[in-house]
């Protein structure tokens, strides 16, 4: 737990410390928006988006801080769980855990905010191509980290698991689905 705190401490404490300027920020967007029809409706979207991004952010900050280790790429699915789970319990429900964190927030909050993103499958698909662009940013910025289809897997899970703890917020919001146009009626001539 030492060397948890010691690489990922300083985050959780500027996090701490950023909660009150989020809380105003919230309040602020709420007060002056103007696309809301009503102040609770004001308040919804404002606390999804303070909560989308301030509850991202820090999981994004962690995972691409660098580490005094050789980079390395693991594309065989389910062969970085297989590894955790062999070693330190510990340290694997760290992992494990930590992975699922990384876009829960965005998971959770999107779909409450844009009716859109309302749907498991698509948080599923975004967090796999947000977790896509942070493990190759990991690789070509060489921040001694692998870059792992695991991660990926992991990442974009946890961003679906907590759009389903937000899906009574988000459920009756679904877009409506496209129909298509109908065709011009031609004249017969």
């Amino acid at each position: 737990m030492g060397q948890v705190w010691h690489e990922r401490g300083g985050v959780l404490l500027a996090v701490l410390a950023g909660l009150p300027l989020l809380v105003l920020l919230t309040a602020v967007l709420a007060r002056h928006r103007r696309d809301a029809a009503t102040p609770a409706e004001s308040w919804r979207r404002s606390v999804a988006e303070v909560g989308a991004v301030a509850g991202t952010l820090p999981w994004v900050w962690m995972v691409l801080t660098p580490r005094p280790a050789p980079r390395g790429v693991d594309l065989v699915p389910l062969h970085d769980l297989v590894d955790l789970l062999t070693g330190s319990p510990a340290y694997a429900v760290i992992q494990v855990v930590g992975n699922l964190l990384v876009f829960a927030a965005f998971g959770f909050f999107a779909p409450v905010r844009l009716a859109a993103l309302a749907g498991v499958g698509r948080l599923f698909l975004l967090g796999a191509a947000g977790s896509v662009l942070i493990e190759a940013a990991q690789y070509v910025l060489d921040l001694g980290r692998v870059s792992s289809i695991d991660d990926v897997l992991l990442n974009a899970a946890g961003a679906a698991l907590a759009g389903l703890l937000s899906r009574r917020w988000w459920a009756g919001r679904r877009p409506a689905p496209a129909r298509p146009a109908a065709a011009p009626a031609t004249p017969r001539g």
